[in-house]
């Protein structure tokens, strides 16, 4: 199996920038694409981004286009997202999760899920 463990987050102002990290172990980390999403209260979990095994490829959401960055570093076996200009409207609990799949974008296709941190953005 795949752990995966999400750190990072917090309490900001709007126009900030975060940086939250995922620190996975267990099976071969770069064998598998990893992805970052989302949920505030009383909505649906959603995708913001995602990576493939490689990092030659990325995807993001239309709403975090050009404002949030996925990196991964597999000799560290971490994946990264990188948050600025922070909107209040971000404001939920991310989570990473690991694939084999090829469809990135979909929440069901992911095997693996780290426990989720917090990211508040005030007005």
């Amino acid at each position: 199996q795949v752990q995966l463990v999400e750190s990072g987050g917090g309490l900001v102002q709007a126009g900030d920038s975060l940086r939250l990290s995922c620190a996975a172990s267990g099976r071969t980390f770069s064998n598998y694409a990893m992805g970052w999403f989302r949920q505030a209260p009383g909505k649906e979990r959603e995708f913001v981004a995602a990576i493939s095994w490689s990092g030659d490829k990325t995807y993001y959401a239309d709403s975090v286009k050009g404002r949030f960055t996925i990196s991964r570093d597999n000799a560290k076996n971490t994946v990264y997202l990188q948050l600025y200009k922070l909107k209040p409207e971000d404001t939920a609990v991310y989570y990473c999760a690991a694939t084999t799949s090829p469809y990135l974008q979909i929440s069901y296709e992911y095997d693996y899920w780290g426990q989720g941190t917090q990211v508040t953005v005030s007005s």
